[in-house]
């Protein structure tokens, strides 16, 4: 498998910042995944979006295209990524897979600086989670 970086137009307009970069998991000349990330000067860096396609997952690709994004920014402290509070594969994935470790529960009586206050009513709150690396 090889990790490419996606094109600009690809990566999702809430995301294009300078910081931001986008790669896709290619197998055997398909798209079977992806990943946005942003890289902060802090080396405090976020997982935006981390995607499997339909039909290839439990094959460990998303461990795959993680471990790739390590070995791309390894000056990185501390990845940060969030993911809403019901969505179980992703917290299992998360904490268990990749070894992040849920650190905050954003909600509407602890809401998160950077999103809208009436967001919590659409989906009850969001996982925050943290990995150590140095």
């Amino acid at each position: 498998m090889e990790l490419i970086k996606l094109r600009d137009k690809d990566i999702n307009e809430n995301l294009n910042n300078p910081n931001s970069y986008a790669y896709e998991m290619i197998e055997n000349n398909e798209i079977v995944g992806g990943v946005i990330v942003t890289i902060n000067e802090n080396n405090h860096n976020h997982l935006d979006f981390l995607f499997v396609k339909v039909g290839v997952q439990s094959k460990g690709i998303g461990q795959t295209i993680w471990k790739k994004i390590e070995k791309l920014y390894t000056d990185t402290e501390v990845w940060e990524t969030c993911t809403p509070y019901f969505d179980k594969r992703n917290i299992h994935f998360y904490v268990n897979k990749l070894k992040f470790h849920i650190v905050e529960y954003f909600n509407d009586n602890h809401p998160d600086s950077n999103r809208p206050l009436d967001c919590y009513a659409e989906d009850d709150g969001m996982f925050r989670f943290e990995k150590v690396m140095k």
